[in-house]
């Protein structure tokens, strides 16, 4: 992002207070995977800035980069209710932003949290859980609020929802290992997007209720 599309953004009342779950929280990019961060040519953190954890997308096209997990370590969620998540994307004008591994479709962004032990394999086809399908958003400019409670219908990776994998869902809620965002589209949730021009993502607030 250019530094005049970058002090235009941070001039426009954009700082927030809270950066993530606390000041010390670190987000990780990827996932990686036997060695291989899927998150191509992304650093493997978010930065910190004044208004909050943030990254650049790559751009402008799949080749230069695209960004697919964000997540942060967390306790057990067996006692929490609700996750919600504040962002802004800012973007130079005309900026559209595509789903890496689904082009055609709607790039998104998913809440997901995950368990611990996931080999990310078949092996643990229920270790992964994302937002409830009409809970996961296009990626656009501006300042956006998610909030899902956690006995919605939350999606596993290898298909179901909570009220058919209830048992499978209480024990990823039970022993989860991390927590975050994923972008994707609504094909793959966690599989990828760029952007085709300049934009920032800056986390205001992400909380566990």
């Amino acid at each position: 992002m250019t530094g005049a599309i970058l002090a235009a953004a941070l001039a426009g009342g954009m700082v927030s207070t809270v950066a993530a779950q606390n000041d010390r929280s670190v987000w990780f990019i990827g996932p990686i995977i036997r060695g291989e961060n899927y998150s191509f040519r992304m650093p493997a953190t978010m930065r910190p800035s004044p208004a909050g954890s943030t990254f650049d997308f790559p751009y402008p096209t799949a080749a230069d980069g695209h960004v697919h997990y964000v997540t942060t370590p967390t306790r057990s969620l067996a006692n929490s209710s609700r996750i919600t998540i504040r962002y802004r994307i800012d973007a130079a004008p005309g900026t559209r932003f595509v789903a890496e591994e689904h082009p055609n479709e709607t790039a998104t962004l998913s809440l997901y949290f995950q368990r611990a032990g996931d080999r990310w394999t078949m092996r643990t086809p229920y270790h992964r859980w994302y937002s409830p399908s009409k809970k996961v958003v296009p990626l656009s400019a501006g300042t956006h609020t998610i909030s899902i409670a956690l006995d919605e219908e939350w999606i596993a990776m290898a298909g179901g929802s909570r009220k058919t994998l209830l048992a499978d869902f209480d024990r990823a809620l039970a022993q989860a290992s991390s927590v975050g965002f994923v972008f994707g589209s609504a094909s793959g949730r966690g599989h990828g997007v760029y952007a085709t021009g300049p934009a920032r993502f800056t986390l205001l607030d992400f909380e566990i209720e």
